[in-house]
């Protein structure tokens, strides 16, 4: 099978990359704001499903508390970036503590700060956690997601508890959030490629093989979480800036994230960083087109009254049926790469011959 030679691999991504650009900037001048918002939304769930298949698919160690580090990274975010008039407004039961009180920096470092700030909050998850494994793990991370709500549902004088952060500024544009998808994408795919990312995916397979060969399964488990961390922030942020409202409601940085961001992975393939975003994309496309199903609807001339909660139920059901049916996803574990685009069009003319 022919090789696609490195040189030839760069100049073809410069060029998709490019054409993306392109695309993006034609989709900015020629459709609407709402489905700018919705080409936005499919960013910034790109980067939190690539942060959690990180640590799920590439890892193989399964969280449940993803929701956490992106409440921690949006809540860190906002404060940092709110007016300092629009704080003295909103924190009107308890005051905003000092120095947040006196804060208003830049988007850019504040994202920044939030990605660091969700790593350490991953770190401190994972430190204690990673010594058990398996369904026990999974437990423990959920615990301290919900740890992490209740928490910022409760500190009035740093959170606003649960009135939440209103009027936090719109910043998160298309550029941003491509931006950062770029930025992530690179990072993690450079990690998954390196030697540490091979001693990840040695783990995934067997941990107590990969312990044997000289891994150090805990150390490297324990990075994972923290790389997923921080991009796990990086995405609250941009939500945060997206939404420009936020609140620690379980429906909205809570459990139900977690389970967007999972099905998101799943449909992709586990372990696949394109899959990842194609999962995501399906998934901010199809949550905006299945709102049609929870609104009153006519057929032949017979009004069918709307069902509140209804994609949710459709969403759970695909879920259930492609973990039953179609578990490798789009994508499983491979990568859409130029490699894999050749060698899938050769094959293809290799058997009509």
């Amino acid at each position: 099978m022919k090789r696609i030679s490195f040189k030839t691999n760069f100049l073809l991504t410069t060029v998709f990359v490019i054409g993306i650009g392109f695309l993006l900037l034609g989709a900015s001048h020629s459709v609407g704001d709402y489905w700018i918002r919705i080409i936005t939304l499919m960013a910034i769930y790109s980067i939190m499903a690539i942060s959690y298949t990180l640590v799920n698919g590439v890892t193989g160690i399964f969280s449940l508390g993803h929701a956490g580090f992106i409440a921690v990274g949006a809540y860190t975010a906002a404060l940092l970036t709110l007016p300092i008039q629009q704080k003295t407004m909103s924190f009107f039961i308890a005051p905003l503590i000092w120095p947040l009180n006196s804060i208003q920096i830049g988007f850019f470092p504040a994202t920044i700060i939030a990605g660091l700030v969700a790593a350490f909050a991953a770190f401190l998850v994972g430190y204690p956690s990673l010594r058990v494994t398996g369904d026990y793990f999974a437990i423990a991370t959920l615990a301290f997601a919900e740890i992490i709500r209740i928490v910022i549902q409760n500190s009035y004088s740093v959170t606003n508890g649960s009135l939440g952060l209103k009027g936090i500024p719109p910043y998160t544009n298309i550029w941003w959030a491509w931006g950062w998808l770029l930025v992530t994408i690179i990072a993690i795919g450079s990690l998954k490629f390196s030697s540490y990312g091979r001693a990840l995916r040695a783990m995934s397979e067997d941990t107590v093989a990969a312990g044997a060969m000289g891994i150090n399964v805990f150390k490297h488990q324990l990075m994972s979480f923290v790389v997923s961390g921080f991009f796990a922030g990086i995405g609250g942020a941009l939500y945060a800036h997206w939404l420009t409202t936020i609140d620690p409601r379980p429906t909205s940085l809570g459990i139900m994230l977690t389970f967007f961001v999972l099905i998101m992975i799943v449909i992709g393939g586990l372990g696949s960083i394109s899959g990842a975003v194609l999962g995501a994309i399906f998934f901010a496309f199809a949550a905006q087109w299945l709102r049609i199903v929870e609104s009153p609807m006519k057929f032949f001339g017979i009004t069918i009254p709307g069902i509140p909660g209804m994609s949710m139920l459709i969403f759970a059901t695909v879920f259930i049926l492609i973990m039953l049916f179609w578990r490798r996803g789009i994508m499983g574990k491979d990568e859409l790469s130029w490699q894999y685009i050749y060698d899938h069009f050769t094959k293809k003319a290799g058997d009509q011959d």
